[in-house]
């Protein structure tokens, strides 16, 4: 079932008309025009942040959560959500430990992570597109379920021990300060925004939000699409949970903790309507971007954890409300 078939374009309300004019009113340029008012006031508020490896440092605080947002983009063009990705997260991280402790090599880890990534979105596909079940209560559950499993395994220990060429995947870095999560961020944007943009499967998916019983009579597989979009997010999860658990070197039940959160606040800050039907890869990325820069800058300047937790949960209730507040405005004014 989806969250609904009406589209909510995002683009800032104005009078201007054509191409060039639908580029300058684009949320894209808006969010990039943020972004670039954030790096310079991160550059004034510390004199570290300019340093190449502090740049570098940063980029870990969203590419993980990114490569996971880059599929649910698709997921909520569709008109679908998952919720429970940091579950995902937690219980592939969970089942590499638990392997490692049998002296599993660095291969078997990375396809026990990908592979739970992926039972767990078959698991939340089959839920909604078999047994007709709405996405955002199927997740919430599974959500409890994946983390709780997590902490059946795990009580309050922790698994430790990761080896050397397992733990370059989240700290290694291929060229000077290019980490290889950087990397596989940038190649996955690319295969994403490929997909989305110039691919038939992309179609269908934007077609699928705005209408799903028209997309349907159009003879598009809906039920077909939206598991595939929930394996991907899966298997999104599972890349992440294995970067992530490289890169902090142990598994805990509360790894990616209000990674949900996040996820969902990136994906909407880059446009992409929580209605369905419209959104674009490269509002995401930037969103990314933007989070990340103005998450490490809070750290730079010692700001609490729980500040930043306020300011994402104040950013998603916010971008969600913008565009209907702008919309409100322009009627009062026709």
């Amino acid at each position: 079932m989806s969250l609904t078939d009406i589209p909510t374009p995002r683009h800032i309300p104005d009078r201007l008309s054509g191409q060039g004019a639908r580029i300058l009113r684009s949320w894209e340029l808006l969010l990039f025009v943020i972004a670039v008012l954030i790096f310079l006031a991160n550059t004034q508020a510390s004199p570290y942040f300019l340093d190449p490896w502090n740049l570098s440092d940063a980029t870990f605080n969203f590419t993980e959560k990114a490569m996971v947002a880059f599929a649910m983009a698709l997921l909520i063009i569709a008109g679908e959500i998952d919720l429970s990705v940091a579950g995902i997260i937690a219980l592939a991280s969970t089942a590499m430990g638990w392997a490692l402790q049998f002296g599993v090599g660095t291969p078997g880890l990375i396809f026990i992570g990908l592979g739970v990534g992926l039972l767990c979105g078959a698991f939340n596909g089959v839920l909604v597109t078999r047994l007709g079940l709405p996405s955002i209560v199927v997740t919430i559950g599974t959500m409890s379920l994946f983390r709780g499993l997590s902490y059946i395994v795990l009580g309050d220990q922790a698994f430790n021990g990761y080896p050397t060429d397992f733990a370059w995947l989240g700290r290694g870095y291929v060229v000077w300060v290019i980490s290889f999560e950087l990397l596989l961020f940038v190649v996955l944007a690319l295969i994403y925004g490929a997909v989305l943009h110039f691919t038939n499967f992309g179609r269908h998916v934007f077609t699928i939000g705005n209408n799903a019983t028209a997309a349907r009579f159009s003879g598009i597989r809906v039920e077909r699409v939206k598991m595939i979009l929930f394996l991907l997010t899966g298997l999104m999860s599972g890349i992440a949970a294995v970067c992530l658990t490289a890169r902090l070197g142990s598994t805990r039940p509360s790894i990616a903790s209000a990674w949900e959160l996040e996820i969902v606040t990136m994906v909407v800050l880059g446009g992409v309507s929580i209605l369905g039907g419209s959104g674009s890869i490269l509002g995401v990325v930037i969103a990314a971007l933007v989070m990340g820069m103005v998450t490490f800058g809070l750290g730079l300047l010692n700001v609490p954890g729980i500040v930043m937790s306020i300011f994402i949960g104040g950013l998603l209730i916010g971008v969600i409300a913008l565009p209907r507040l702008f919309r409100l405005l322009r009627r009062g004014r026709v």
